[in-house]
């Protein structure tokens, strides 16, 4: 692959994506603090619904949505806070949604963020998200869905449509206004003016499901942060994952690998954390698929180096970082034992081959 080609491309996604049931973990951004305000132990509360303290630090780790659903309706009950979700998504930034949400801030119009946001929310922050626009003449509204199996989740419901409403006024800019919400939660009396005060708008009981309504006029709105280039090259680049639906545990284990190589702390038990599931569990998924770790690592390995080393720009101790190595010497015995060859060898013979071929 030529530097310009790599450039451009991707062989894989830079990361892991959360799989079906799970969500990020930047959902729980700001929990530790609210919970501390409120008089609680944030640790003991995560750890009852089975979510690590540690690792929930990480907005990219996936937990899984019951959890996080199940532990927003007990610190409700526990701590006598009817809108729990929503105050811990008062703490929050759209960022929560991940890299989707920079997208969306470099898109052209509220239209065409607000399309990507539909299109890219369940391969980025979960798949159980299910969004849809309806466009009227003078009203629009963005619909969501929460699957029923989730059981009870008033909170988590909160939470959203605050998070969503932050998102949209960003991105729609100061004169955005929302018209009304509905909400499928049941809303005691005495909590509605304290919750409208959170959404800025009125909340319509008479209408059915979730939804955020506002003024059509709205989507034809500029982005003041638009931007050309982020837009297409992250657009382009989630178009990719989406196509790929990597959903087998092998796959996603090739993209935890690809995506934490550069950290030098790659290993099966941090891939585990991160896929949601035990040491065992994932050596069980590889063993049926007649695969091991250590295997997948090398092989990564290897095939980024081949990538890295065809890239004049980055010199041996840049590649040996990439691939996370200390030093550039146990990378350059480590590869002449993959290929046969050193990585000067091999960039000299591969980058001598690209020159000739362009001579000719």
């Amino acid at each position: 692959m030529s530097s310009a080609a790599s450039f451009f491309s991707l062989d894989g996604p830079l990361d892991s994506m959360p799989a079906e049931g799970q969500m990020r973990s930047a959902n729980l951004s700001g929990f530790n603090t609210l919970i501390q305000r409120i008089g609680g132990e944030p640790r003991a509360i995560l750890e009852k619904f089975d979510i690590d303290p540690w690792l929930a630090r990480d907005p990219d780790h996936f937990i899984p949505v019951k959890s996080l659903v199940d532990l927003l309706e007990y610190c409700s009950k526990a701590f006598d806070e009817p809108l729990f979700g929503a105050r811990l998504a008062r703490l929050q930034e759209p960022d929560v949604f991940g890299c989707v949400t920079a997208l969306c801030r470099s898109a052209t119009n509220l239209h065409e963020s607000l399309n990507r946001f539909i299109d890219f929310i369940p391969v980025v922050h979960s798949p159980s998200a299910e969004l849809r626009l309806a466009i009227g003449s003078e009203i629009t509204e963005l619909h969501w869905y929460v699957p029923q199996t989730l059981g009870r989740n008033d909170q988590a419901n909160f939470q959203a449509v605050v998070l969503k409403l932050k998102l949209l006024q960003q991105i729609g800019g100061p004169d955005f206004r929302p018209l009304y919400v509905s909400l499928s939660n049941e809303v005691r009396e005495r909590d509605i003016a304290e919750l409208e005060r959170y959404l800025g708008c009125p909340l319509r009981q008479d209408i059915e499901g979730d939804a955020i309504a506002f003024d059509t006029d709205f989507l034809s709105h500029p982005v003041a942060s638009a931007n050309r280039l982020i837009y297409k090259l992250l657009g382009g680049y989630l178009d990719k994952v989406k196509a790929a639906a990597r959903k087998t545990t092998v796959e996603r284990v090739q993209d935890y690998v690809r995506g934490a190589l550069a950290s030098r702390s790659c290993t099966i038990e941090r891939c585990a954390d991160k896929l949601g599931m035990s040491v065992r569990t994932l050596q069980s998924h590889l063993s049926d698929a007649d695969q091991k770790f250590s295997d997948i690592l090398e092989h990564q390995r290897t095939e980024l180096a081949k990538d890295y080393l065809q890239q004049e720009q980055l010199s041996l101790d840049d590649v040996a970082a990439n691939l996370g190595y200390a030093e550039q010497s146990s990378f350059g015995r480590a590869f002449k034992r993959w290929t046969g060859q050193t990585p000067k060898q091999f960039r000299r013979v591969v980058l001598g081959a690209s020159a000739d071929s362009v001579s000719d």
